[in-house]
C-alpha cells in the first residue's frame, strides 16, 4: 500500500493516516487512489469494527492540491470531481463506521472528507469550512450536498457562499462535530469511543448505519420499512441470541459479527 496512506490498529480498530504532511495532506490523484486502496482492503478484512481517519502533522486535510488543480479543463474538473465524490461515497457506505479524528485544518475536500465519515471529533484548534468560492468555484467532493444535509441548509448555505473558516467550538455548536477535545486527547478519545463501538454487536451496528444513511435520504415510510426490515434481520444472527442471554444471565456480551 502506498505510504501517502498508512493502516494501523487491532482489535477490531483501524486508524487510517493520510500521510502528506509536507503539503498538509492535500488530496491529489496518487492520494485519493491510496485511500480508496486502504478502505477496500478493510472493507474486506472480517475483524474490522471501527475506522478512524486522521491526518499527519497539522492538518487533518488542508483540501484538494491546487496546483493541480490550476489547469484543468470542464472536462478534467468534472472527472476530477466524479474521482473524489466516488472514494468519499466509498467511505460513507462503509460497513463499519468511521471516526474522523479532525486534528487541525479541514478545508475544501478535507472538509468534505470528514463530512463523509460518520463521526467527527475535532481538537479544539482545528479550523474547517469550505473556502472554494475564494477561488472562483463550488465544492465538487459533496460539500454542497452533504454539509446541507448535516448542517442543515441555511448554516450551509452561509458557509458555502461566503467561505468563511469555522472554529471547532462553532463546528460543535453547527453540529459539524460530535465532540471538541484538547489535541492531545483527540486520538486518545477516538480511540475510547472506537473501543466502545467495537464491543458492541457489529451487525447490529452496521444495521444502524446503514438505516440512517438510507432513512435520511428517503420518506419516512420508506425509512421505518427499511428500519424493519433490518431488525427482523438481526434475529437470524448469532449476535443477537448472544446478546440477549448475556443480557439475561448479567453477563457482557461476546459478540463475533455473525
Amino acid at each position: 500500500m502506498s505510504q501517502l496512506v498508512t493502516v494501523e490498529g487491532g482489535d477490531g480498530i483501524a486508524v487510517v493516516t493520510i500521510n502528506r504532511p509536507e503539503a498538509l495532506n492535500a488530496l491529489n490523484d496518487d492520494v485519493l487512489a491510496a485511500l480508496e486502496e486502504a478502505f477496500f482492503s478493510l472493507g474486506r478484512d472480517p475483524s474490522v469494527r471501527v475506522v478512524i481517519l486522521t491526518g499527519a502533522g497539522k492538518a487533518f486535510v488542508a483540501g484538494a492540491d491546487i496546483k493541480a488543480m490550476a489547469a484543468f479543463s470542464p472536462l478534467e474538473a468534472r472527472a476530477f470531481a466524479q474521482r473524489g465524490q466516488r472514494v468519499f461515497s466509498l467511505i460513507e457506505d462503509f460497513p463499519h463506521p468511521v471516526i474522523a479524528a479532525v486534528n487541525g485544518f479541514a478545508l475544501g475536500g478535507g472538509c468534505e472528507l470528514a463530512l463523509a465519515c460518520d463521526l467527527r471529533i475535532a481538537a479544539d484548534t482545528a479550523k474547517a469550512g469550505q473556502p472554494e468560492v475564494n477561488l472562483g468555484v463550488t465544492p465538487g467532493w459533496g460539500g454542497t450536498q452533504r454539509l446541507a444535509r448535516i448542517l442543515g441548509r441555511s448554516a450551509a448555505k452561509l458557509l458555502l457562499f461566503t467561505g468563511d473558516l469555522v472554529t471547532a467550538e462553532r463546528g460543535l455548536a453547527l453540529g459539524l462535530y460530535s465532540e471538541v477535545v484538547a489535541p492531545g486527547q483527540l486520538l486518545p478519545r477516538c480511540l475510547e469511543l472506537a473501543r466502545t463501538i467495537a464491543s458492541r454487536g457489529p451487525v447490529a451496528v452496521s444495521y444502524c448505519k446503514a438505516a440512517v444513511n438510507l432513512g435520511t435520504e428517503s420518506t419516512l415510510g420508506h425509512g421505518l420499512s427499511h428500519e424493519a426490515e433490518l431488525f427482523a434481520q438481526t434475529f437470524a444472527t448469532e449476535d443477537q441470541k448472544e446478546g440477549m442471554r448475556a443480557f439475561i444471565e448479567k453477563r457482557p456480551a461476546r459478540f463475533q459479527g455473525k
